[in-house]
């Protein structure tokens, strides 16, 4: 089960662990695209609006049983100081990176439970170890999301379920594209060096999944190699 999966590192994992052999149940709000990636891997494909409970819930109901969920629905919005905070830009960031996740996990845990081995992966970020100006509202439910990983790794303790927490640094995506509101802006945040892909991260995702049952990998902190933190990054002169 991945959410987020119409884009990015959600298509990504979807893809990679096909060809694991998984049977892929992708969520996201546009059917339009999951439903052609699902036609294309042979899975299956739900709406899903994290942000509301009766979709999460109308989402589990089709899933008795599953071995991973991978929780990677979320994104960025503005890089307004606190000053300057943008109301509506906070709501959505906390809707979907955090109360998303929350109402998820609950909604799916019956089924990973049923599975006898369940996997959860939190998609996270480096805003989830470190802080940046601008950056209090997303680094703010990235951090959130590190705390809820390392609680549900208390509460799940003796059960056999493993709980991953994966953070990655620069991804090129659409993310810089939503946050930032044009291609031409998300395109000067990789120029001059080479960001991570959407399919670094869903191998990641695939390597700690497939490790034995008694082996739970909590963390995967995965960034470039020209980056050093989310705002220290070598690059390359313009010719």
């Amino acid at each position: 089960m991945i959410t987020g999966a119409s884009s990015g590192i959600g298509e990504a994992t979807a893809r990679r662990l096909s060809t694991d052999g998984y049977a892929v149940v992708v969520g996201a709000r546009r059917l339009d695209r999951l439903e052609k990636l699902a036609s294309e891997l042979g899975g299956t494909a739900l709406h899903l609006d994290v942000r509301d409970s009766a979709s999460v819930d109308a989402f589990a109901a089709r899933i008795p049983r599953a071995s991973v969920l991978v929780n990677n629905a979320g994104g960025a919005f503005g890089l307004e100081p606190v000053a300057e905070l943008n109301e509506d830009h906070w709501r959505a960031m906390w809707e979907t990176n955090v109360l998303g996740l929350g109402l998820v996990t609950r909604a799916l845990l019956p089924a990973l439970r049923a599975s006898g081995q369940g996997h959860i992966v939190n998609i996270g970020s480096i805003a989830g170890i470190e802080v940046y100006k601008g950056g209090a509202g997303y680094t703010g439910v990235k951090h959130a999301v590190r705390a809820i990983s390392q609680t549900l790794r208390l509460e799940l303790l003796g059960e056999p379920i493993r709980i991953t927490e994966i953070d990655p640094g620069a991804v090129e995506t659409e993310f810089s594209v939503v946050r930032l509101g044009s291609e031409e802006a998300a395109a000067k945040v990789y120029e001059g060096f080479q960001p991570l892909v959407a399919e670094d991260i869903a191998e990641c995702v695939a390597w700690v999944v497939s490790r034995p049952p008694h082996v739970n990998v909590d963390q995967i902190v995965v960034r470039p190699l020209a980056q050093a933190t989310a705002q220290l990054v070598h690059r390359q002169p313009h010719d």
